[in-house]
């Protein structure tokens, strides 16, 4: 008995398998070209089985989301192999200017958590009222679509949040302008569900961010030393006082990298010195900007150039500049600048589809 390959609907002559795999290799800066092809192939980016195939045979990408303070609420992506930036439809939150906020990226989909307003009002002068919120909004880039999900249990901002093993933990924060928390909570993106986990066992009265570190959730606080870590599957927060550099952080390569007195430094890991890795000075009247890793490098985008002596405005900034950890010799070079964003950096997060 002679047995069949089913002929693929998407490329005339191959089987479907063949055909999925060819097309999982377009970047994906190009799907929604490829959706406009046919009806086939828009199926097979909408339902995921092209994301499926992608994951299989190693064909992911790893894309910067960034939003800024301008325009607002316009999320944009980065595909750091082409060099080019694409912008999202503007998310439908009701919170205007959205800052503070906690972003993280699961399962292929951008999730926004929390945060307030950062808007002024141009005549008055008055800041918005809404400080802190527990709404939470996901990006699906397959539909490029924005969905309201399940709210956090305690409404924050200016908190630590993490994605791990496919969930996201959310802790500390403030719930106005004057109270910090030691709440924190962890998100099932499947269930769309929101669950307790125990107390941070100190609360400061600073902002805290979060790291994924050796494969742990970290909670630092702004001018702090010590650093609290989720240990034990999420039974219980250890403290410890790693003396880390204070300053913006980036992961590369499971390595910590921080921004400190104009140097970008590696931190060995618990109280062991760090290493200095080239000069940044030219960063130092650059302030509110967003740093990431991405890739084997460190990826320095937006924020502002504050006034001075020979400046004597705010210039807001869509300027990026990359910096390859990896090489024996790292040198910072420009990538392509934001073509919507510019200014202070609200959140940034790398999304992997």
């Amino acid at each position: 008995m002679v047995q069949c390959t089913m002929v693929s609907t998407l490329l005339d002559g191959l089987p479907n398998e063949v055909a999925l795999q060819c097309l999982a290799r377009v970047p994906f800066v190009s799907h929604p070209i490829l959706q406009l092809v046919c009806r086939s192939w828009r199926a097979s980016v909408r339902n995921g089985e092209l994301l499926n195939v992608r994951n299989q045979i190693g064909a992911t990408e790893e894309l910067l989301c960034v939003l800024a303070f301008e325009p607002e609420n316009i999320w944009q992506l980065y595909d750091p192999r082409r060099d080019k930036w694409i912008t999202l439809p503007v998310m439908p939150s009701q919170i205007r200017n959205i800052a503070r906020f906690g972003v993280a990226s699961v399962a292929g989909k951008l999730y926004v958590i929390g945060g307030g307003s950062d808007r002024v009002d141009p005549l008055t002068g008055d800041h918005d009222t809404i400080f802190a919120s527990n709404e939470v909004w996901s990006y699906d880039p397959l539909h490029r679509l924005w969905a309201q999900r399940a709210p956090m249990l305690v409404a924050r901002a200016m908190f630590a949040c993490c994605a791990l093993d496919g969930k996201i933990i959310v802790a500390g924060g403030f719930t106005n302008c004057r109270k910090s928390i030691s709440e924190a909570e962890i998100y099932d993106p499947e269930a769309d569900t929101w669950e307790s986990l125990p107390d941070l066992r100190q609360a400061h009265p600073s902002a805290c961010s979060g790291l994924v570190f050796k494969d742990k959730m970290h909670v630092l606080h702004k001018g702090i030393s010590t650093v609290q870590i989720l240990e034990d599957g999420g039974n219980y927060w250890a403290v410890e006082d790693y003396s880390w550099l204070q300053g913006p952080m980036a992961m590369v390569g499971g390595e910590l990298y921080v921004l400190s007195n104009s140097c970008i430094r590696k931190q060995h890991g618990e109280n062991f010195p760090d290493k200095m890795v080239p000069c940044a000075s030219g960063f130092q009247s650059r302030i509110g900007f967003g740093m990431i890793g991405l890739g084997d490098s460190i990826c320095l985008f937006g924020g502002v150039i504050g006034p001075g002596p020979r400046n004597q405005c705010i210039k807001p900034l869509s300027d990026v500049d990359i910096l390859n950890v990896a090489s024996e010799r790292p040198t910072w070079r420009q990538g392509s600048p934001m073509t919507r964003c510019r200014g202070s950096i609200a959140g940034c997060a790398l999304l992997k589809i």
